[in-house]
Order: C-alpha cells, then structure tokens, then sequence
C-alpha cells in the first residue's frame, strides 16, 4: 500500500482517514489546517502531474487559501522538518523530485 518512503503505492487509494493513519506514523494529528493544505496539493497534482516542492506549495497555498497560510513558517509549523515532502506523502502523492 505505500513504498519504503511512506508515500501511496495507489493515489485513489487516499482519503482524510488514510492521511491520519499516515500522519500518526509521523507523530501528527490532522486537523481542518492540514485538510485544506493537503487537498490544495492534491489539486496542484492534479493540474500539473506532479508534486509540488516548496516553492510551488508556498505559491498555490497562497493562492488557495491566502498569505499567512502560504508562508513557509506556517507550513513547518503543520508539517515540521521538510513541509513538501511530508504534504505530499499525507496528501497520497509522490515525493517531490527536487526533495532530498
């Protein structure tokens, strides 16, 4: 069901409830904040076919859901350590390819 990185072997497969089960691995509890962030991710990828690394995802979250929610600090705050690459894999997407 995922592969040796934690990410989604099958990208249907997702919902909020997989996202949870994924995130408790991590040590995180989803709320409506990571919802939105992750459904926004989910959208990018399925507009442009791949998964955004931070950049990207600091754009279409300011874009989507404004300016506070779009800074990096916010994002580290929800997603600690690397915001991209954890995003994508509780969002049920690929790693970003320019994450280490």
């Amino acid at each position: 069901m995922t592969d040796e990185k934690g990410h989604l072997d099958n990208l249907p497969l997702w919902s909020p409830d997989k996202a949870q089960q994924l995130a408790n691995a991590e040590g995180i509890s989803i709320n409506d904040n990571h919802l939105q962030v992750l459904f926004v991710a989910r959208e990018f990828y399925s507009t442009y076919g791949f998964s955004p690394s931070m950049r990207p995802l600091c754009k279409v979250i300011t874009e989507s859901l404004g300016s506070e929610q779009g800074r990096s600090i916010y994002l580290n705050k929800l997603f600690p350590s690397s915001p991209a690459k954890l995003v994508a894999m509780l969002a049920g997407l690929p790693k970003p390819k320019n994450c280490i």
